[in-house]
């Protein structure tokens, strides 16, 4: 489907469900200005800290997937950075003598100050003057809330994985979601930078918007994912994104 195209059926829509981090937050600036507070972690220079960054966020969407897939509870997300960073530290030859466990935790507290991406706040306060907007993200209600305070994201309501007790993907998060907001899943829409988030919530009949961002799905097929969405909006340039959802948006509801 078109990036500009907006379906008819769009108009029934009364509330957002948005993804947070990557979709509305820019994670990836954040933690490398965390990262380079600390001397360089030797064997590894300043031009390798922006792959360690992303190692760090992909490693931590495989530890949480498979703790999906083995049926646990939602995970601590706080727990689960600091074992994927001790755990590629390692392979990459960083001890503790460089970053120790200090460090280590200041770096995981990094995920709690993140920076808005610069079409975020506005983009939702349009929204938000017409529809419910809402966080659904995996992670802890603080970690929600330490987020929206750093960033002035004006969010309606956060819902957490830990609040929810359910893990996207399951099918249980988006339901319970919908029904703390007492909408039909075809009255919403499901924001993301995350295809698989957007897949999940389509099975549902959730109505689904990509916003591409330049640090997320980097392994995914952008063509693939623009058959699998409803609607596919270009974040990585200036007008884009949520701003361009809202400008998209402004036209069809009252």
């Amino acid at each position: 489907m078109g990036t500009m195209a907006l379906p008819p059926s769009f108009k029934e829509i009364k509330a957002l469900v948005f993804d947070l981090m990557g979709t509305c937050t820019d994670w990836h600036t954040s933690i490398l200005t965390a990262m380079r507070r600390y001397p360089q972690p030797v064997p590894l220079v300043d031009s390798d800290l922006p792959a360690l960054a992303i190692a760090w966020r992909a490693d931590f969407f495989q530890a949480i997937f498979s703790s999906f897939d083995a049926g646990e509870e939602s995970p601590d997300i706080d727990v689960v950075h600091a074992q994927v960073l001790d755990r590629i530290l390692e392979a990459r030859g960083v001890g503790k003598d460089t970053w120790n466990d200090a460090v280590r935790a200041d770096l995981v507290q990094a995920w709690h100050n993140q920076r808005a991406w610069p079409d975020s706040v506005e983009g939702l306060e349009r929204l938000k003057k017409h529809l419910m907007i809402v966080v659904l993200a995996n992670g802890t209600t603080r970690l929600q809330l330490d987020i929206i305070r750093s960033t002035n994201l004006p969010f309606h309501a956060l819902f957490s994985s830990q609040m929810l007790q359910a893990t996207k993907p399951s099918p249980a998060i988006y339901e319970k979601a919908l029904d703390l907001m007492a909408l039909h899943p075809s009255q919403t829409a499901m924001v993301a930078a995350h295809a698989y988030d957007l897949r999940a919530a389509s099975k549902l009949g959730m109505k689904t918007i990509y916003i591409q961002r330049a640090t997320e799905d980097t392994g995914e097929d952008m063509e693939a994912v623009k058959d699998d969405v409803c609607l596919f909006i270009d974040g990585t340039i200036e007008h884009g994104g949520l701003l361009q959802l809202a400008s998209l948006l402004d036209v069809t509801t009252p």
